[in-house]
Parts: C-alpha cells; structure tokens; sequence
C-alpha cells in the first residue's frame, strides 16, 4: 500500500510595510490565521510581538536608518506595501510617499534571492476619485489623469524596477477601507462611531454632516478584512502577476440609506442633513471626549486617536458616484464579499467590544 506524504507547505515570509494602519494591521491578522506565513511589520511605532510576528520600527523617510534596519532581511518573500503619509497639498503627497516605498524596495531587493512578490496598495486616487465627478464605475483599464498622483508614480517605479527580474508586482485599488485601527487619519468607521456617541451625549439626533448631494450619491466601501484576504490571492495566484485590481464590498449604498440605519444603531433619532465640517464642529470636543471617558469607562484613547475629522469631510463631501467595476477580481477567482450594511455594524459592534465608543 502506498502512503502519500503531502510536502510541507514552503514556508513564506511577509514585510508589511505600514503595520499599524487600518489596512496593514488588518493584513497582520489574516496572515496569522494562515498556516504557512511569517510576519515582519514595519512602522514608526512597533507593535506587540508574538511567535509569528515581529515588528521593527523604522523611519522610510530615512534612506539610511531603512538600509540598515531592513537591510539583512534576506528571507523576505513577499513586500506587502501599505504605508502612507499625509501632506496638505497633492504635489506635496508625492516626494516623501515614492521615497518611502524606494527605500524600502533598495534596502529588500537586491539581497534576496526568495523576494516573489510585491504588493502595492492604492486607491481610487489613481482614476481621479478625489478631484470630482469621475467616470464610474472605474476599471482597471481606465485612461491616467494629470499629476501630480504619487500612487501613479510608485506603480511606474515598480513597473521599471521589475523588468527583467523574477519577482512579480501587484496593485490593489480599494475604496474608503473600514477596519479596526487606532491613531488612524484615515478611519472612516471611526469617524461615524465618535461623531454619533458625542452627538448621543449631547442629547442630539444624528445628523449627515456632508454636502447636500453627497446624501444621495452611489457609494462603496471596501471592508478591511476582504480587503486582506484579496491582496494575498493577488500576491499569490501567479494569473494575478504585473496587474492591478479593484477591490470593493460588492454592494453598493446611499448615505440616505444607510444613515438612518446607524442612527438606529446608536438609538439615536434623525434629523435633516445639515452642512458641517467636521474638523470644525468637532475641534472643541475634547474636554467632552475625556469625560465621556471617564463617565463609560472607556479605554483611554486620547481624542486625537479616535478623531479622523479631516478624512470624514472628505468623504462626506463626495456629491458623486463613488465606485469602481470590481469584476477583475472576480472573473480571476476572487468570490469575497460583504454587504456594507452589514459590516459598519461589525465594526461598530467591535468597537464597543475594545471599550472605544460607549
């Protein structure tokens, strides 16, 4: 009788680079459910260490400290790249978010023989999402915009730096992506948790803060976790090589839908939209936010860690359709899903688990 012993499944292992933010945190915790996978995390601040994840804390800005911190890690097998720094302006967006992702591409590369895969995070920014009304829904294939676009210019980097060599690049496009981090600027879920809790201690109905067509516009939201799972099949499934993907929920909503909804979450009545930047309304909230704090007994999150004010403007401001044709993905072999509904719920639920919200 003959026994067919498996082959242990080759071993693999994962730079995440920009650990700690809502979408590499989330990428973290899909890999440590898988079998076969070893996790460095890279970021300013480290993070906790276990038996399949260590953190090494370094400035990418620094082209010296990145070599030196990040230089030995021949064992690398996978860059999965999702760190980003905010800038006012869009030009300025450009320099220091290209230098990070070039210093950690000449500090990895040239020493490892085992490099397979790198793993480039976007976003809509690349079809011009974020200057106004755009041709929805977006695909893959869609015409380049004007610059200054640093996504654009860290794909272009890698597209040259790949040529000729054996390892391969993928570019994963979500839309606004909701999971669970702290310090985050760009945490939309939180933003809409912190806003209805002040609201609900101030006795207020919940009311949609964005522009007036923004109420009614067609949107989408990629969930964190989905989001974790397609960047590793896009990283892993050889069809996926030298392509980029959008990645969404799959559904699509109306704030005006959804709005009541979370506003039934938080028991909370609602009221007619009105107009109101967060970053300003809310900028005085703290001395609030403390004592909600100490009133709950809430974790002791500092109200800049749960405040994403800037980011929520900019979303809420969006008096347009929102979306981009996620059927790539799909026709290569990627069937997750999630209804969006379903997922602010999740977090929120989260949330109150962690002790952030009341």
């Amino acid at each position: 009788m003959h026994i067919h012993i498996s082959e242990p499944s080759v071993r693999k292992t994962a730079l995440v680079v920009g650990a700690n933010g809502v979408i590499g945190r989330n990428l973290i915790e899909y890999l440590m459910k898988l079998p076969d996978w070893d996790i460095i995390g890279i970021s300013r601040r480290a993070g906790e260490r276990s038996d399949k994840v260590r953190y090494i804390s370094v400035d990418l800005l620094d082209e010296t400290d990145t070599q030196k911190k990040l230089g030995n890690l021949t064992e690398v097998t996978h860059i999965f790249y999702a760190a980003y720094q905010d800038r006012p302006t869009w030009a300025e967006l450009v320099p220091p978010n290209l230098t990070m992702l070039v210093n950690v591409i000449n500090a990895i590369e040239p020493g490892s023989p085992s490099l397979q895969h790198i793993s480039l995070m976007q976003g809509y920014k690349v079809y011009g999402a974020h200057l106004g009304p755009f041709k929805t829904p977006a695909k893959e294939t869609d015409a380049g915009h004007m610059p200054p676009e640093f996504n654009i210019d860290q794909q272009q980097f890698l597209e040259q730096r790949q040529q000729g060599q054996n390892w391969t690049w993928s570019a994963i496009r979500p839309s606004v992506v909701c999971g669970f981090a702290m310090g985050n600027p760009m945490n939309l879920a939180m933003v809409i948790a912190i806003y209805a809790s002040i609201s609900k201690e101030l006795g207020l109905p919940l009311r949609f803060p964005g522009k007036p067509g923004a109420y009614h516009s067609l949107l989408e939201m990629t969930d964190a976790e989905l989001l974790a799972k397609a960047t590793v099949w896009a990283a892993t499934d050889s069809r996926c090589a030298n392509q980029a993907f959008n990645i969404n929920n799959g559904d699509l909503f109306r704030w005006s839908e959804l709005w009541p909804k979370i506003a039934d979450y938080f028991e909370l009545e609602i009221a007619p939209p009105l107009p109101m930047p967060l970053e300003v309304v809310m900028a005085d909230k703290e001395p609030l936010w403390n004592t909600m704090v100490k009133k709950h007994g809430l974790e002791n999150n500092s109200y800049k860690d749960v405040s994403s004010w800037r980011f929520g403007d900019f979303v809420f401001s969006w008096d347009y359709d929102f979306f981009a044709d996620g059927t790539k993905a799909r026709r290569l072999g990627f069937h997750e899903f999630i209804d969006t509904e379903a997922m602010f719920m999740s977090i929120f639920d989260d949330l109150r688990r962690r002790r952030v919200i009341p």
